[in-house]
This record gives structure tokens, sequence and C-alpha cells, in this order.
């Protein structure tokens, strides 16, 4: 019996298979279009292409028997987790069949995201993994918040971490070195693990040269020839979300090699004209990733991005000053709210700092801002990102969708013209 065959016959009698078959499908769509519908992309990028096609068309777990700890926001700390010896796996991602089944849960005027999220739990679908030992939440999204009650209800072990809402103030820096006391005390206790100096020691180092690669494949973006195109950047840091954190460095680390040799060269991986776009807002996920896409499909060309699926989690690195097991939980705990540039926070200027450093570094032209249907957090912040980006010349593209691929035609249309009036700009310059 071939593949195709087993997979209809199993889904005509059970609805997780039917579920996890639609999903497939989607998955192979999406990256048929990735590798194949583009200019062509660098050799080493078949280690990720293969790996999101064993993942999430063969469903193939990847991490053994080690605990594995759903993260429903980056800010749970990575480095706790891995020195543990569990592997964290991000949970805020899924399919447009997962926000149909999250939809039964939720509102419907609530985030795309959340509902895909509730759906994928629902169903049980995670990628690279069967299981999840516990989840850990912070308290950031209210929505994912207030969704957490019916996640306990489907049966999951949750662990809740108290996030602040101001981090200017050293009281909130404070309350949350506690909360991440607290969290590494409870990971303790249900994974029956001790966590040791030498362990916290050496999960620090390991997401530091996870963020090193990182660091130098982004720094061949500000290259005039842009050598590596947007929609790849994005399936790289999202396969760090659920891949082995050493041979996703490695990976990353090859990749890096080929791009620097595009950049000797002299590669171009987009178009003579392409206009340099900063993508930022709502994260993009794959398979949600229509848009960047889209834009890349219209020449447009993302060299830079701000968002909680890319730069935000692996931009800042852990600070020590000594390496003992208090001051390496607080510097750690420091990384995570010292750094984070979400628009959960009451003042949002770190974050307008930081898109007016990218728009700097990588010669930005225009900037695209996601908001996913009902996000109100994202949909309340792009006015004031506007006036900002006004008040500096950049042009702006502010679109609200959500998971759905009906939308393609009518955001086509607009990316398009946003690109297009990106050219004209560039013309009349000269």
């Amino acid at each position: 019996m071939d593949l195709q065959k087993g997979w209809d016959l199993k889904s005509r009698i059970d609805p997780v298979a039917r579920h996890m078959r639609k999903e497939a499908m989607e998955a192979v769509k999406v990256l048929d279009s990735l590798k194949n519908d583009y200019k062509e992309s660098p050799e080493s990028m078949g280690y990720f292409y293969d790996l999101y096609e064993r993942l999430y068309s063969k469903h193939e777990n990847i991490h053994g028997k080690k605990a594995v700890v759903g993260t429903m926001c980056i800010q749970a700390p990575y480095e706790i987790i891995y020195a543990l010896d569990a592997v964290p796996l991000r949970l805020c991602n899924g399919f447009h069949t997962d926000e149909q089944q999250g939809g039964e849960f939720m509102p419907a005027k609530s985030c795309s995201l959340v509902k895909a999220t509730l759906g994928m739990l629902q169903m049980k679908s995670f990628p690279a993994s069967k299981r999840l030992d516990l989840i850990v939440h912070p308290t950031t999204c209210d929505q994912k918040t207030k969704s957490l009650a019916m996640v306990e209800e489907m049966g999951y072990d949750l662990i809740h971490m108290e996030f602040p809402r101001v981090k200017e103030s050293e009281e909130s820096r404070d309350y949350w070195r506690r909360s991440v006391r607290s969290f590494a005390k409870q990971m303790q206790k249900k994974l029956g693990k001790k966590l040791t100096r030498r362990g916290v020691k050496e999960a620090i180092t390991r997401v530091g040269r996870a963020q090193m690669a990182y660091h130098r494949l982004n720094s061949y973006r500000k290259n005039l020839n842009v050598p590596i195109l947007g929609k790849d950047i994005f399936l790289v840091t999202n396969a760090f979300f659920f891949d082995d954190i050493d041979r996703w460095t490695e990976a990353v680390e090859r990749l890096c090699d080929e791009v620097q040799e595009r950049v000797e060269s002299g590669f171009n991986a987009a178009g003579k004209r392409s206009p340099r776009i900063l993508y930022t807002g709502s994260p993009p996920i794959f398979p949600n990733l229509k848009l960047p896409m889209m834009i890349e499909s219209c020449d447009g060309v993302i060299v830079a991005d701000e968002s909680c699926s890319a730069n935000r989690l692996l931009n800042d690195m852990v600070s020590v000053d000594e390496w003992f097991m208090y001051d390496m939980v607080d510097a750690v705990a420091d990384r995570y709210l010292k750094g984070c540039t979400c628009p959960i926070f009451t003042r949002n200027e770190d974050r307008k700092r930081r898109l007016k450093e990218l728009i700097d570094e990588y010669s930005v032209e225009g900037v695209v801002y996601q908001s996913f249907a009902g996000c109100q957090v994202y949909e309340m912040e792009q006015r004031s990102i506007a006036e900002e980006m006004e008040s500096i010349g950049v042009p702006m593209l502010y679109i609200e969708s959500d998971y759905s691929p009906a939308q393609g035609g009518q955001l086509l249309t607009r990316v398009e013209a946003f690109i297009e009036s990106l050219k004209a700009r560039r013309r009349k310059r000269r």
C-alpha cells in the first residue's frame, strides 16, 4: 500500500489522521513553492527543506525520548530548558486547518495564531514530537493567557510564568527574575532533574553559538546584492523552534559559508531593482508564509525583520558577570526582558528604536507591517509605528490577515502596488 492510499484509508476512520493529512497537503504545497518558485536557493537550504518535509509531511519524531517542553511564547527561557536536558518546542504556530479547529474554542474575532495553536493542541499534531511533557506559558499575550484554561481542560500540564508589562523599572526586573527562578524550581520538580551550574553554563554556550551563527547569516543581508531571500531566512529561523539546537547551528554555519561565497562572487538572489523591505508585526510562521512569499514574488526582497518568529529571540545574548548558579539564572532572565521589543509593553519606544536601527543598517526602503486579524495589540500599535515611519520618510504598508489562503488575490494587488510605489520613489531620487 503506497503512502497516499494509506492516508486515504486511515483518514476515513480517524478524524486526527484526516486532520493531519490536510496539514501534510498544505505543508507540501508551501514547500514546493518555496523550493521551486523563486530564484536559485542556496544548496545548504536543502537541510531545512528536508527537515520541514520530515516533520510536517511525514510527521517524524526527531527528539527521541527527551522530555519535550511546549512554549507558548519566546519569553520562556530556553537556556533553563536545555540545561535540564529537555527540548523546547514552540507551540505558537499551526495550519489553516488548525485555525478552523481552534475556532470551535475561541470567539470568531480572536487572533488567528491563538486559534491555530488551540486547534493544534486539541488534535495533538505537534511538529517534531509525538507528545508534550508539559507546557510553559509566560503571561504575555492576553488571549493566550485566557485560553490556557481550555488547554488545561485538554489534560496538559502547565507552568505559568508571570511577565511584567513595564520593563523600564528595577521593580519589574526583580519581579521577572523571581519569576524565572520560580520557573527553574518548578521545572526541576516536574522533570525530576537537578539544575546544575555546569548544565546552565553549557546551555548558555549552546544558545550563544546558535545566536552567533544567526547574527553572521543576517550580516550578509546588509550587502547591496542580497545573497539570500527573506523566505529562506524565515524558514531557517522557524526551524530553531523545533529542531535540535546543535544540528540547527551546524546547518546555519554551513549556510553562512555558502552565503559568504555568494557575497564574494557578487551573486544577487533578488532582482536588480528589487526594493529592500523590512518585515514586522505578527510573526510569519510556517506554513503561514503567504505574505513574505508574496512580497518576494512581486520583486521585493525582505532584507530585515523584527518579529517574535525571527530576530527577537536570537538577537540579544546572555551577559554573565560571574559563572555562579544564581548569577547565570538572573543573567538569563535579564536577556529575555531587557532586550524584548514585544508590543505588549505599556511603552514601545524600544521597538521604534529597533526598527529605525534595522532601517539604517540594512538600507531599508519600505516597511511591511502584518497584523493577524483579532490581534488587538498589533492592531493598536501599528498607528504609532506608521507615524514613526512617516516622520523618517519610510513608506509603510499595513496588512491585516488570517491563516486563510483565500485572501491571496486581494493581498497580492496591495503588495504589488506597494512594491511599484517603492520602485517609482527610487527612480525619482536618481
